[in-house]
């Protein structure tokens, strides 16, 4: 049992494993192209909806605003008044609504599947949205380190002309103090004589 387990788990983070490795090798060939990953993701995300998708979208949307809430409240009192209202024999719906009750069922049954499916693709285009994000990031890390390197070789290409430029001066003022030393003790010889 415990080893059927570790086996799919195994499986799983290497599946895992495999996917993050291909979203690596995508930042890694961006780089080397020196391409910006934004368009890629621009050229993913225009895909083209099918009739039924967009449908979903629209039921979806529509199923969850207050438009419908309103619309569905007015109909189902309209429906109501005019069952308890009319006399008796021209009621098509009489009292425990029965009909009423079967058409909302139907609804239930045909929107829930639509506003599922509407979901489904809404998670799948939140799982991309999250892989691209991934990449971008990453991309990002990388080229904020490459930054770091160059700013660092900088760094110590300056260091490297300072100290060498102190060195010059260094080299100058003991020159000058010797020259300065050399001026001084020719003086004092020449005034001492």
């Amino acid at each position: 049992m415990h080893t059927t387990k570790a086996k799919y788990i195994n499986e799983l983070l290497n599946t895992e494993n495999d996917h993050l490795k291909k979203l690596n090798e995508i930042v890694l060939q961006s780089i080397e192209q020196e391409k910006l990953l934004l368009e890629s993701i621009n050229e993913q995300s225009a895909e083209q909806l099918s009739f039924g998708q967009r449908l979903a979208d629209r039921v979806a949307r529509f199923g969850g605003s207050w438009k419908f809430i309103s619309w569905f409240a007015v109909i189902l009192a309209i429906w109501i008044g005019v069952n308890l209202v009319l006399v008796t024999r021209d009621r098509f719906d009489p009292y425990p609504f029965i009909l009423l009750n079967l058409l909302l069922s139907c609804l239930a049954a045909i929107q829930a599947p639509v506003i599922m499916m509407s979901q489904n693709r809404q998670e799948e285009k939140d799982r991309k949205r999250n892989e691209n994000d991934y990449v971008v990031n990453l991309k990002a890390e990388i080229e904020i380190r490459t930054l770091h390197q160059k700013i660092d070789l900088l760094i110590q290409e300056q260091f490297k002309k300072l100290i060498e430029s102190q060195a010059e001066q260094i080299k100058l003022l003991q020159s000058i103090i010797r020259d300065n030393a050399k001026h001084n003790g020719d003086k004092n010889k020449s005034s001492g004589q």
